[in-house]
């Protein structure tokens, strides 16, 4: 289904002028975009897609479904040539275009995942892509869309500074933008996730999906729905970007500026995917940043595989709110793996910490020769290896005969830590955990 994005601007532009434009009314959009997509877009885009996006593994975790307690089914869409969905959505657009229209090109806009994806099948079908990234977008990332053979112009310090460039260029040069999730073609490449799970594993009572523009669960709830009318689809945003979550739910919690899974960091839902999901999705779940760092970390360990902060979002819910899963078949899509190493490398960090497999221990002790040597050597009988030691001196409100030691230990957990502090504190030592 070729429907391009323009004629649904064009709607939405004359209808937001026509009365206050309230997303809380989506029932009034005419025409109703819910109905615009059904099963057998999604099964054409299936068509289109194979062959050329990779059928990722759907498959049980043993050890997620112990920790949780539901039975976890996992998706690797991580698994894809530029690791994550958004190339499905990107390939069933890009080929349906015209002939005119593949000769003119595409442009996009993006700071990661779509951009990736836009970038790699244009270069594979032969079109030119145009993409604009905020100017501030990660070097890496850049780089690696370049790397697909696509011209990137950085502009704007945000992304719909950079939006409002990639539709003005699209005018000038006659290209043809490729809405990162609001456009139907896209939609339905993305659904094709939701028809691959529930084909390796028909039985599923619920979807867990992230949600930030929407593209992602209005396709897979579409398909869903059609194949298992039964099934639960579930959308998880992160609390500091709760566009789709105020907009179907109608409360009004605050936009933050930042957060770990900058995936799903949209500041307004898109039309299409806000019809759909009101009318598909029973019900959408926010979550904390700890939340999702705690489930990166736990794919890391447990599935020894790579996520970035949205790829998580699924675990996260099923981490914080157990209870509403319990005893479930629930499907999670990790839905990417495009994370910068800095930020992994602190988030598995404070993991370590929050896992007592990383504590800072501050010991007391007169000043005397001596005095750190038994400080190690008690720690290290005791089995816990030093990470860092800290000697303070004169920043310290002990007496000045007395001395501040930091320690920064690897433990195996926090009742490691606590043999720790009692080893150092038998051996007369005024020992606390910070």
């Amino acid at each position: 289904m070729g429907c391009g994005c323009s004629s649904v601007d064009r709607v939405l532009a004359s209808e937001a002028k026509g009365r206050g434009f309230d997303p809380r009314q989506p029932h009034h959009h005419h025409p109703d975009f819910a109905s615009m997509l059904d099963y057998s877009d999604i099964l054409q885009a299936a068509q289109r897609l194979q062959g050329r996006v990779l059928r990722t593994p759907c498959v049980a975790s043993q050890t997620l479904s112990d920790i949780t307690g539901a039975q976890v089914f996992l998706k690797f869409e991580n698994l894809q040539f530029t690791s994550s969905f958004k190339e499905r959505g990107a390939c069933n657009k890009l080929s349906q275009l015209t002939a005119e229209e593949s000769t003119r090109g595409v442009i996009a806009m993006s700071a990661g995942n779509h951009a990736q994806g836009v970038a790699y099948h244009a270069q594979r079908l032969g079109l030119r892509a145009v993409i604009v990234m905020p100017r501030l977008t990660p070097g890496v990332k850049v780089e690696r869309t370049r790397g697909f053979g696509a011209e990137v112009i950085l502009h704007g310090d945000t992304l719909e500074e950079a939006k409002a460039h990639a539709l003005e260029l699209a005018a000038k040069q006659s290209l043809t933008f490729v809405h990162p999730f609001d456009d139907a073609a896209v939609i339905a490449g993305q659904g094709t996730v939701g028809l691959e799970m529930l084909e390796e594993v028909p039985d599923l009572d619920v979807l867990v999906v992230a949600v930030g523009g929407g593209g992602l669960i209005a396709g897979m709830a579409t398909a869903a729905k059609a194949m298992r009318p039964e099934i639960e689809v579930v959308g998880v945003q992160t609390a500091r970007f709760p566009a789709m979550f105020n907009a179907i739910k109608g409360t009004g919690h605050t936009q933050g500026n930042s957060t770990i899974a900058e995936g799903i960091a949209v500041g307004s839902p898109g039309a299409i995917t806000q019809d759909i999901i009101r009318s598909r999705v029973d019900d959408m779940l926010l979550v904390e940043e700890g939340d999702i760092e705690q489930a990166l970390v736990m794919l890391l360990e447990v599935e020894k595989t790579l996520v970035e902060g949205a790829g998580a979002a699924g675990l996260a819910a099923l981490l914080k709110s157990p209870d509403r899963f319990k005893g479930k078949r629930v499907g999670l899509v990790l839905c990417g793996g495009n994370i910068d190493p800095m930020l992994l490398a602190s988030i598995i960090e404070r993991g370590m910490v929050r896992a007592g497999r990383l504590a800072r221990l501050k010991v007391g002790a007169r000043d005397v020769p001596g005095t750190l040597a038994r400080i190690t050597a008690t720690v290290a009988e005791a089995g816990a290896n030093i990470d860092e030691v800290h000697h303070q001196r004169a920043f310290t409100s002990l007496s000045v005969q007395s001395v501040d030691v930091e320690l920064v230990v690897q433990t195996r957990g926090h009742t490691h830590v606590a043999e720790v502090l009692t080893a150092l504190r038998n051996a007369g030592f005024d020992a606390s955990l910070q």
